[in-house]
C-alpha cells in the first residue's frame, strides 16, 4: 500500500487509514477481522479518538495490539480535547486529561499522531503549542496536528512554534472530498476548500481526510429526489455536487472502476500529501478502498471532476 511521511514520525503512514468509530470490546471479533484484513493488504494506521464510543474504540484497539503484539508495527492516530456539554475544552488541562486516558486505554506509552479534535479560537496558539510540546518532550507523542483546524490557525500556530524553537503541527485532518460541503457536518467541523488546498500545496502539509468519500454520496444509492438521509441532504446535496457525481460516474466508466473509487482517488491524488480515513467494515469494502487507492488521476482529471471549466475534455 502507498504511504506518506509525516515529520516527527519515523514510521510511514499508509494512505488508507482504518477508522474505528464503531469499534467496541463487545464486537471484538469484528474489530479483529477488520484490522487483521486491513494489515494483510499493507495498512498500518488506525484512526481513533478519546470520545469514540465513550472510549471503547481505544480499548478495543489496545486489546487487539496486545493480542497481536504489534504495537511497534502500527501507527496510532488519536484525537483529544473535543468539546463537551459545557463547550470548548482546548486547554492544557483537558489535553493532558484526555491524553493520559487514551494512553491507558490503548495500553501504550506513546501516540504516533496526536490531533486536537477541535479548535477553540479564543485560546491563543501559544498556550496550545506550549502544552503540546511538553508532551512531545516527555515522549508521549511523536507528531501533532489539528483536526478541524482552519489553515489560518494552523499557520499561526506553526509560525509561533518556529519563532520559539518549538515543534509545530505536521499534519491536518479536515474533511476533504470531491463532494463539497454546504455546511459543517457537525458543529466546529472544517472542510477543505480550494483556498485551503492551495495553502496545503504551497506548504506541503499533509491532510488526513475524514469522510473522504462524502459519507456514501458516491455510492449510487442517492438521487436528488431521495431526501431520506437528512444529514447528507443538508451537507452534500447541491447542483454542483450532482454534477461532480455525474462526472465521477463518467470517469469511472472510462477507467473500468466504480464511482466511489474515483471519489477516493480524487482525495489521494492531490498535489500535496494526503491520506483517506476509511470506514470499511468488511472485506468487500476494504478491497474496494484498496483498489481505489491505486488509481492514478492527472491534475487535469482532478480539475475536471471538480467542475472547473477547462478545455482538455
Amino acid at each position: 500500500m502507498k504511504a506518506i511521511t509525516i515529520t516527527g514520525l519515523s514510521k510511514p503512514v499508509t494512505t488508507l487509514i482504518q477508522g474505528s468509530d464503531y469499534f467496541r470490546p463487545s464486537v471484538y471479533e469484528k474489530v479483529c477481522n477488520v484490522l487483521d484484513r486491513y494489515v494483510a493488504i499493507g495498512g498500518n494506521t488506525i484512526d481513533t479518538a478519546h470520545i469514540y464510543c465513550g472510549g471503547e474504540s481505544e480499548l478495543a484497539i489496545g486489546q487487539w495490539m496486545k493480542d497481536r503484539n504489534n504495537r511497534e508495527d502500527v501507527v496510532i492516530l488519536t484525537k483529544g480535547a473535543h468539546h463537551d456539554q459545557n463547550g470548548p475544552r482546548v486547554n492544557p488541562e483537558a489535553i493532558s486529561r484526555d491524553l493520559f486516558q487514551s494512553l491507558e486505554r490503548l495500553g501504550t506509552d506513546y501516540i504516533d499522531l496526536y490531533a486536537l479534535h477541535r479548535d477553540d479560537q479564543n485560546v491563543p496558539v501559544s498556550i496550545i503549542i506550549n502544552a503540546l510540546n511538553e508532551h512531545i518532550i516527555a515522549g508521549r507523542f511523536r507528531a501533532i496536528g489539528g483536526s478541524n483546524w482552519t489553515t489560518q490557525r494552523l499557520q499561526e500556530a506553526n509560525e509561533y512554534a518556529a519563532a520559539n524553537g518549538l515543534v509545530g503541527f505536521t499534519f491536518s485532518s479536515p474533511n476533504l472530498s470531491l463532494a463539497k460541503a454546504n455546511e459543517p457536518f457537525w458543529a466546529g467541523c472544517v472542510s477543505a476548500d480550494g483556498a485551503d488546498c492551495e495553502w496545503h500545496k504551497e506548504c506541503q502539509l499533509p491532510i488526513l481526510s475524514w469522510s473522504s468519500q462524502a459519507r456514501g454520496f458516491f455510492t449510487g444509492h442517492f438521487t436528488p429526489e431521495d431526501h431520506s438521509n437528512e444529514d447528507l441532504v443538508r451537507v452534500f446535496y447541491s447542483d454542483d455536487n450532482w454534477e461532480r457525481l455525474h462526472r465521477a460516474e463518467q470517469l469511472a466508466k472510462e477507467k473500468g472502476v466504480s464511482t466511489i473509487q474515483i471519489a477516493l482517488a480524487y482525495v489521494l491524488n492531490q498535489p500535496f500529501p494526503t491520506c483517506a480515513l476509511i470506514g470499511a467494515q468488511n472485506e468487500v469494502e476494504l478491497i474496494s478502498c484498496y483498489e481505489g487507492s491505486k488509481i492514478v488521476l492527472t491534475q487535469e482529471e482532478l480539475r475536471w471532476l471538480e467542475h472547473v471549466e477547462i478545455s482538455v475534455r
